[in-house]
């Protein structure tokens, strides 16, 4: 099972909550001011129908009638002027602030760590970054402003209603119980139980990706029916999770509504009784009536949009969990130390993926700046996991690695990767130009530095003939690129970005043996003088190389000169002498 992401509790969420608040204090302010004035012309027309039924009773002239009609039509037309440009206030104050959260939100993600992403899941990520921002952006465009106009109407309407009569506020109060009891017996459960409804997604989303991304291998080993098992229990756990917020609606929503119709009732048999005792006059009466009866909305609206703002909030807790990453310690606290020189080391270095199970176990290797090491091996030896640890992405267990005596795993991850960068068998087109793709490494890069680093790895021909040459937009709904393409503009990615040491993971599995041999022969000539570890099973790399390193059951086994390896007859001249007949 995955190592879930951490949530957020509530204390830091309405840390963070105020944080926002006191950013916008003006347009705050201003909406704020605005939703008054709102309130305030609302309140005109119960009023003046008071007067109205008041003066009626006591015998009025058509002229008064009149004078009234067009007063209560001057405030609902102000009200409605008012009104909108209270809501594009508040659409503009929602707007910026859910920019910024996803600002902050994108820049947490990216400094999350390789390997903490990986231990958690993709899927995990991939709903906090859809599902959830998707909640919190309807909470912040349009629940929270509701609930904000909410509270400041319900204000002024109290307010009316005890200048009309202070007697008249009490009938009021007979809902205050039945609301207040069910609103905290909601609220008591919802967040948790929106917590759970958002991981059962996680886990649905993380299992699908999962059988997608490993068909071939599911059906291969014959796990169909067990990856099966595995989707139907994720949904069954959803189901169960959703089940419990809908038992928790159809509890609150029944009784709230009726909270909302006992004041009404209320107001007017005590009004009436009061009216009948000489206590209260027939238009305060109606007024209040009508006072309390426009209540109801804001207090709906309050309640109503408070559910959508537990998900907001269930949401924000988990897009805040992602600054507490990382799981595993990986820069947790970054080292002020900067590496006294180029020297890269492993020492008996250890790494499990699970506690008690090492797949690495005691490496000791060290390599001398502008050397070029292959690692090889059969698949599932540790090549992979070891390549890791030494661009510090993981963290050994045990032991160290090092780069001019600083710990990898302790650098800040900007500095990290000017001294060490990564290229696996993974790679990735991020949606724009073919330019961005390339300076998003380097923004200051020039043309001419774009147009060499894709003369590097034999790319330049093919961008220059694309529809824009490096205007071209490319990933999804753009140029398409093949995958051998976009491997290639991974590599002049990482030629541009001029680490001095670089791990490459299978970095040319997708081409043809022909195109790859002659791309890593381009790429030698411009990495000369920087560390170079190439991780693959095609044993040319293993040829050109200064040394090799033969690794089995996550050990080095072998280390030396391709030539030495060979004429000592081990594992690696059995794997070039197989390697070569095939090639025969």
């Amino acid at each position: 099972m995955n190592a879930a992401l951490p949530v957020a509790d509530a204390t830091a969420v309405r840390r963070y909550a105020r944080s926002l608040i006191r950013r916008h204090p003006r347009p705050l302010a201003t909406v704020l001011g605005l939703h008054a004035l709102v309130a305030v012309t609302g309140l005109a027309a119960p009023r003046l129908l008071g007067d109205l039924v008041e003066g009626i009773s006591r015998g009025t002239s058509t002229v008064t009638v009149d004078r009234i009609a067009l007063a209560i039509g001057g405030f609902v037309v102000a009200q409605a002027v008012l009104m909108r440009f209270a809501h594009l206030a508040s659409a503009r104050l929602g707007e910026r602030v859910l920019a910024e959260l996803r600002e902050e939100f994108v820049d947490r993600i990216l400094a999350i760590p390789l390997s903490t992403v990986e231990r958690a899941g993709t899927g995990d990520l991939l709903t906090r970054t859809t599902r959830d921002v998707a909640a919190l952006a309807k909470s912040v465009r349009f629940a929270v402003p509701e609930m904000l106009i909410a509270v400041v109407t319900a204000f002024f309407i109290v307010g009316a209603v005890l200048l009309t009569d202070p007697l008249l506020i009490l009938p009021g109060l007979v809902a205050a119980p039945v609301l207040v009891l069910s609103t905290r017996w909601y609220l008591r459960r919802a967040t948790a139980g929106y917590l759970a409804e958002s991981a059962a997604y996680s886990d649905i989303t993380d299992g699908i990706s999962e059988t997608v991304d490993g068909s071939r291998t599911t059906e291969a080993l014959g796990q169909q029916a067990r990856r099966r098992a595995r989707t139907d229990a994720d949904i069954a756990r959803s189901y169960r999770a959703e089940r419990y917020t809908m038992f928790l609606r159809t509890v609150y929503f029944p009784i709230a509504e009726t909270g909302y119709v006992l004041p009404v009732v209320a107001t007017v048999v005590v009004g009436g009784w009061c009216y009948l005792q000489g206590w209260v006059g027939l238009g305060e009466v109606t007024a209040a009536t009508l006072y309390v009866q426009q209540l109801m909305d804001p207090i709906d609206r309050l309640l109503s949009w408070m559910d959508e703002v537990q998900v907001g909030g269930a949401s924000m807790a988990r897009l805040l969990g992602v600054a507490r990453s990382p799981l595993d310690g990986v820069r947790a606290g970054a080292s002020a130390d900067h590496p006294a020189d180029q020297r890269l080391a492993a020492r008996d270095v250890r790494y499990a993926y699970q506690p008690g199970r090492d797949v690495l176990h005691g490496v000791d290797l060290e390599l001398a700046p502008g050397e070029r090491l292959a690692m090889v091996g059969p698949s599932g030896a540790g090549k992979s996991t070891l390549g890791r640890l030494l661009a510090g992405i993981h963290r050994p267990r045990a032991g160290s690695v090092t780069v001019g005596g600083v710990a990898l795993a302790d650098l800040p991850l900007a500095q990290l990767r000017t001294e060490v960068a990564l290229v696996t068998q993974e790679h990735h087109v991020f949606i724009g130009t073919l330019r961005d793709n390339l300076t998003m490494v380097r923004p200051d890069a020039t043309d001419e530095r774009v147009r060499e680093a894709l003369a590097a790895v034999d790319a330049l021909d093919w961008a220059e003939q694309l529809p824009d040459g490096l205007e071209t937009v490319v990933g999804s709904g753009g140029h398409p690129l093949q995958a051998a393409q976009a491997q290639q503009l991974a590599l002049a990615r990482l030629v541009l970005a001029d680490p001095h040491t670089l791990v490459l993971d299978e970095a040319t599995s997708l081409l043809d043996p022909r195109a790859a041999r002659h791309l890593e022969r381009s790429l030698a000539a411009v990495l000369r003088g920087r560390t170079v570890i190439a991780i693959a099973h095609r044993l040319h790399s293993a040829h050109d190389a200064d040394r090799v390193a033969v690794v089995e059951d996550g050990r080095i086994t072998e280390l030396g000169p391709h030539a030495e390896l060979v004429a000592s007859g081990g594992s690696y001249a059995a794997l070039w002498r197989s390697w070569h007949g095939d090639r025969d």
